[in-house]
Formats: structure tokens, C-alpha cells, sequence
């Protein structure tokens, strides 16, 4: 037996209710690779299973948890073996399929990557979907020019979870960052991760006629969307690039194309779900060897399983900072 949280679902109201319960290895799905899970986090989409689904959530009973990081306890896929350290995140793994929120979780070989050499599975955690976003806007933005020394770069939502890995990322690699936040409390947070400037969040919420503005970024992670996204746009700088990664702002993008036009802008978009092997295993080498493990620990809050109703809540509320890390264990 081990202990997950599990969701069930009340189909005369329709509610749902998470509660943290015994299983057996005989109630996991079907799949070639048991993982001992070790460490788990809460991202938006946890958020969203553990409550009321958001239209993620396909059959109850359900295990949420889209990230885990752990021990292979048994494989029938030549790729892995028992003793071999993972991670996953992705795949419509806490949605679709049984998650990490678990002591156990069984999933398909190809989801799974090796763990860095180097990197703990808590630490792994830690960084999550989150961070792994945040180094793919960064790869993306790389991959189209950007270099430091050029200008600061934007990090909306920069609080939060993508937002705090992207911008310790970045001031990492010698880039300037200039961190976009609603909360002030915060600036001490993201000046501590690297931020050489706060921005609030007022200053870029107020939208302008004007399609083109001061050119002021040289690059942009944007967390938001919505009509911030608008406006970062017409701020870019000739021939610099958006990482769009999510929209807490909304999914309208009310724009021109002007800035596409006449400045060269790019927006890029960035998936972390259905990402190949190849480009995981190319971000997540990248994570253990450009991501300040200090500031990575600067970002934890620690949690068990029975904290995650209430974490999950707070999350779709935008009351978490920086990253939680779930020992499954604990």
C-alpha cells in the first residue's frame, strides 16, 4: 500500500473533493515503467486538477500531479532499469493519467528523462514544468539572438514560478533583468534572484494607443499575456523576440502587427508538454548547469501531500511565490 492524494468527483453535484488515501499497486495504470516518487510541485495546472478540473481532468477517481522526480522501481523498457533516478513532467501526466502526487506512479518509458548528473531529485523538483518552461524561453530567445550586453530583458509574473527561474536564469547568463511584479513585497525576492530592476505591474497593465513605443527590451519572457503581452510588444527593441509561456492575464491578445512589421519582432511560442526527448534531455543539461542551485533554494517552499488541497487553491489564487516542493514521503 502507499498514499496518494486523490479526487473524487460527486456526479449528482458535480463537486469535487481531494483527500489524501491508501492504494495499491493494482489501482495504478497501466504502463511499462513504476516509479518510487520521491518529490513532487504545484503548478497552475495541479491547481486546477486538485480542484475542480478545469476540463483536464478526464475519469474519476484521480491522482493529480503533472511533475515527479524519483526512483525506477521496475521497467519492462529496455531504456530504464530499478535504481535508475527520473523525472517527468509533461505529457497530460496529472491530467489525462495518473500523476505524481503518490508515492507511486506508473507511465509510459518515453515520457520519462533521465536525471541530470549532478542534480537531486528534490532539487529536480523544484525547478519542475515551471522551470523547464522558463529554460525553453530561454533556449528560444537564445536561439534567436539573444546575448547579454545587449539591454534588459523583461520577465513578467516574475513572482511566480516560471517567472523566479526564468529571472535567475537569465541574471545567471550576464543578462539584465528587469522583473515585472504586482506585488512589491516581492522586490526583495527577485532582487535576491538577480533582478536589476522592479517593474510594477500597473506601469505595463495600462494600455496605449500607440502601436510602437521607446525601443526598452532586448528580449522578454512573458508569463501573462493578454494586454501586457500587447504592450511589451510595441517596447521590444529592432529584431527581438517574446517568449510567450503562459496567460495569467488573459488569453486575448489585443495587438497590432505593427511591431512584427516594422521592428522585427518575434513571439515566440513556447510548449513544455509535448516537447521531444531530444530538446527535454538539451533543456534539463542546460537547468543543472546554468541555474544557480543557491537561488534555486532560495525559491523552496516545502509541503507533504496533505497540504496540497490547500496549496491548490492558493496557486489558482496567484498566493504561491516561487516554487513548492512536495515530499511525497513526508
Amino acid at each position: 500500500m502507499f498514499k496518494a492524494l486523490v479526487v473524487e468527483k460527486d456526479e449528482e453535484s458535480g463537486k469535487t473533493h481531494a483527500a489524501v488515501k491508501e492504494l495499491a499497486l493494482e489501482d495504478l495504470p497501466q504502463a511499462e515503467v513504476t516509479v518510487a516518487v520521491e518529490y513532487s510541485t504545484v503548478n497552475y495546472k495541479d491547481g486546477l486538477c486538485i480542484g475542480p478540473g478545469g476540463g483536464l481532468v478526464r475519469n474519476y477517481p484521480h491522482v493529480p500531479g503533472i511533475d515527479f522526480a524519483g526512483t525506477v522501481e521496475a521497467s519492462d523498457d529496455a531504456r530504464y532499469k530499478p535504481g535508475d533516478k527520473v523525472v517527468l513532467t509533461g505529457w497530460r501526466v496529472g491530467e489525462a493519467h495518473w500523476g505524481g502526487y503518490a508515492q507511486k506512479a506508473r507511465v509510459k518509458a518515453e515520457w520519462l528523462v533521465p536525471l541530470p548528473d549532478g542534480m537531486t531529485t528534490r532539487q529536480a523538483m523544484a525547478v519542475g514544468t515551471a522551470g523547464f518552461t522558463a529554460m525553453l524561453a530561454v533556449m528560444a530567445l537564445e536561439d534567436h539572438g539573444l546575448v547579454p550586453g545587449h539591454g534588459p530583458v523583461l520577465v513578467t509574473g516574475a513572482a511566480g514560478g516560471v517567472g523566479s527561474v526564468a529571472t535567475a536564469i537569465l541574471a545567471g547568463l550576464g543578462h539584465e533583468v528587469a522583473a515585472v511584479t504586482g506585488r512589491p513585497e516581492a522586490a526583495e525576492y527577485l532582487t535576491s534572484l538577480g533582478a536589476t530592476q522592479i517593474v510594477a505591474r500597473a506601469e505595463l497593465n495600462e494600455t496605449v494607443k500607440r502601436p510602437l513605443e521607446a525601443e526598452t527590451w532586448t528580449g522578454c519572457v512573458d508569463a501573462v499575456g493578454g494586454a501586457m503581452l500587447a504592450r511589451v510588444l510595441g517596447q521590444m527593441k529592432y529584431g527581438a523576440s517574446v517568449a510567450a509561456v503562459g496567460l495569467a492575464g488573459g488569453a486575448g491578445l489585443p495587438a497590432t502587427v505593427i511591431p512584427f512589421l516594422l521592428r522585427g519582432v518575434n513571439l515566440l511560442g513556447i510548449d513544455s508538454v509535448m516537447q521531444p526527448f531530444d530538446n527535454r534531455v538539451r533543456a534539463w543539461e542546460r537547468i543543472a548547469g546554468d541555474l544557480p542551485m543557491d537561488k534555486l533554494e532560495a525559491m523552496i517552499r516545502p509541503a507533504v501531500l496533505e497540504d496540497l488541497p490547500g496549496l491548490g487553491r492558493d496557486i489558482l489564487k496567484g498566493q504561491v511565490r516561487g516554487r513548492v516542493v512536495v515530499d511525497v514521503n513526508g
